[in-house]
């Protein structure tokens, strides 16, 4: 068998320059194209029972609204300014108009103490561990600027400053997906800068770990995410979180600033909900100048609160619309805006669908 030899090297010389261009193609493709399990989630510990969780202070704003738990250790709670703390009885914590939940102290009385030292040390673990995560999926990514972006899971690693503008950034994915930020200056969310989750994304999934020397949540930004913050976090006037500001030194919040636990996987506890229609009695009772009013709901329902004087007058109405089945806290506040009360004893009546329900409040001037 006669083989043709006629010019051999140069066709396998485009052969070569042939494959050698398909490899190039392969290996320039982007990263997002390639597939990439999730990280795993960071474990909060203890520290996942608050949304605000300091070691060195909070400071709050007339119209602000915490919902979830709050504290600080090893600082006393004289470090907690702006929220009119009402102790309770067991002095094991306190409450306050601007909170609907519990706020915890290293001063307070046993077992609250070694309660907030083990919640700072899971914090402190937790911001190691998202720190320490290796083999980043993206490093610097668009230079440090997310604005108008939409980002998969994944870990992202960037050595300067992040900034979302108010073109605001996309976090998109399914349930289960993980993104973890690893930022080594400061995180700053401009003016009305949003984080916005796509797909079945949630915020319980998301941490900004920053080891820079602050956060910054500008003015009507909206903010997602557990923020994992080795120095402090600023929020300005009409922040909106859904996650939890966990910090080493101190967090300040500006006026209306809205702050609600994150929904999600990692947040379901052994908790059947509510089994009953039910109003509680306000407390503290009685108040000046604010106290909070909690009821539960079996199931979904049309509701109203509202407050009337001794002569069936109504004084304020506190909520009013459909809300889902669950536990609720609200404010009522005699200070804020046009609302002025002299003492006495006023009632506030609960409907939801057919279940009524009144109590009896007393304000003391």
């Amino acid at each position: 068998m006669k083989i043709n030899t006629k010019y051999p090297i140069n066709i396998l010389s485009k052969w070569k320059c042939f494959l050698g261009a398909m490899l190039t193609v392969t290996f320039m493709l982007p990263a997002t194209a390639v597939s990439q399990s999730s990280p795993a989630p960071v474990d909060l510990g203890t520290a996942g029972d608050f949304v605000i969780l300091t070691k060195a202070g909070i400071t709050a704003q007339a119209g602000d609204l915490i919902t979830g738990d709050i504290g600080v250790s090893p600082i006393a709670a004289e470090a907690m300014t702006g929220f009119g703390l009402i102790m309770d009885p067991s002095n094991t914590f306190s409450i306050s108009s601007l909170v609907i939940g519990k706020i915890y102290a290293s001063n307070y009385s046993d077992p609250t103490p070694a309660k907030m030292t083990t919640a700072i040390g899971d914090m402190k673990t937790a911001y190691n561990n998202a720190a320490g995560r290796t083999l980043p999926d993206y490093t610097e990514l668009y230079a440090g600027d997310l604005t108008g972006q939409t980002l998969t899971h994944g870990l992202y690693k960037w050595g300067t400053d992040v900034l979302v503008s108010a073109g605001g950034v996309t976090i998109s994915g399914a349930a289960n997906d993980v993104w973890i930020f690893q930022i080594s200056g400061k995180l700053i969310l401009a003016s009305g800068a949003i984080v916005t989750l796509s797909g079945a994304a949630q915020a319980s999934n998301i941490f900004w770990q920053v080891a820079g020397e602050e956060v910054t949540l500008g003015t009507d930004a909206e903010m997602k995410g557990i923020i994992l913050c080795d120095k402090q976090i600023v929020m300005n006037t009409g922040v909106k979180l859904n996650g939890r500001a966990l910090a080493e030194t101190i967090v300040t919040l500006a006026v209306n600033t809205a702050i609600t636990s994150p929904s999600g996987v990692t947040d379901i506890k052994n908790d059947l909900g509510p089994q009953e229609f039910e109003l509680f009695q306000n407390y503290p009772n009685p108040f000046n100048p604010s106290t909070r009013i909690q009821y539960s709901l079996e199931k979904a329902a049309e509701v109203t609160l509202k407050v009337y004087n001794l002569l069936g007058l109504e004084v304020a109405t506190l909520v009013n619309g459909r809300q889902e089945a669950g536990r609720y806290a609200v404010p009522f506040n005699t200070n804020k805006g046009t609302l002025t009360l002299s003492s006495g004893v006023y009632f506030y009546r609960l409907e939801a669908g057919s279940f009524v329900s009144t109590r009896k409040l007393v304000l003391i001037r």
